[in-house]
């Protein structure tokens, strides 16, 4: 599968991360191994290697970690986010004050690693999937401060985003539904109150509450711990009436059973906590 390009996260979002990383790493005296190690005037040149394969993610958080401690750092990319790249491929060259470049260190190479192993993970799902009609969406189940840039990496790797955040789409989920009294009142106060621009998608774990959220004129059902057959007969169900999306616990050994189903979407919460980060090392270049 060919993924497409995504657009690149502007800067003013990313530096506010990127700044709190590095206030948390140079603490209250700043890197004090390489001031004791290095000559302050001594200059460097080094490498970000992939030391295995996968989808790249990261490169402009990378590019601001060196910028906001030295701006006279050279960042020369060799690759964007969500090319693939094997094992040894440079991705990019960084010169300038060594002291510098190893107090950036650490901080661009940890938004690396972690957003290349989702990007890389995502793109293994949607590739393992792709003989079926379905899309592989993210979740909310991200770490908290860094959900705009895992769910930027999920949309490298190939994958989609579910909702954002809590203000940009209603999902009634069961304890809402519990609350409001019934489904069809919960989707009823939904409707009056969402206008004609944002969408409503209502958590079922039955085919009995399937069949309500349907009468009650929903567009997007989310298939919440079904196993396959029950998936299977909610699909038939929905063809026509809803989009329907599959979740709960759906892991890359699962996904296909799922997909076979004939599901619209597979949300996975796993492609943001539990994936693999990717191993990426900055490598000195004498």
């Amino acid at each position: 599968m060919t993924i497409k390009k995504q657009p690149a996260l502007d800067d003013v979002l990313l530096r506010p991360l990127v700044e709190n990383a590095l206030t948390e790493d140079l603490g209250r005296r700043g890197d004090i191994t390489s001031q004791a190690t290095i000559p302050a005037d001594r200059q460097a040149a080094l490498q970000i290697t992939a030391r295995q394969g996968g989808v790249i993610c990261g490169m402009d958080l990378a590019r601001l970690a060196f910028a906001l401690i030295d701006e006279k750092i050279e960042f020369i990319a060799q690759v964007s986010d969500g090319e693939r790249v094997v094992a040894g491929a440079v991705l990019a060259m960084v010169r300038g004050n060594a002291r510098h470049l190893l107090t950036a260190e650490r901080t661009a190479l940890n938004f690396m690693t972690h957003l290349s192993g989702i990007a890389t993970a995502t793109q293994q799902i949607v590739d393992s999937v792709a003989a079926y009609p379905v899309q592989i969406t993210c979740t909310r189940k991200t770490i908290p401060g860094l959900r705009i840039v895992q769910k930027y990496a999920v949309r490298c790797g190939g994958g989609r985003n579910h909702r954002l955040g809590l203000d940009d789409a209603i999902l009634i989920k069961d304890n809402h539904i519990a609350i409001a009294g019934d489904i069809k009142t919960a989707i009823q106060q939904a409707q009056d109150f969402a206008g004609h621009l944002i969408a409503i998608e209502v958590e079922v774990d039955t085919l009995a509450q399937l069949e309500q959220a349907l009468d009650a004129g929903v567009s997007l059902v989310l298939l919440d711990n079904m196993a396959p057959e029950i998936l299977s007969q909610a699909v038939a169900m929905c063809k026509g009436r809803a989009k329907t999306e599959a979740s709960g616990g759906i892991t890359p050994a699962t996904v296909q059973a799922v997909a076979k189903t004939g599901i619209d979407f597979i949300a996975m919460g796993y492609l943001t906590h539990s994936t693999t980060a990717l191993d990426i090392g900055l490598d000195f270049s004498a």
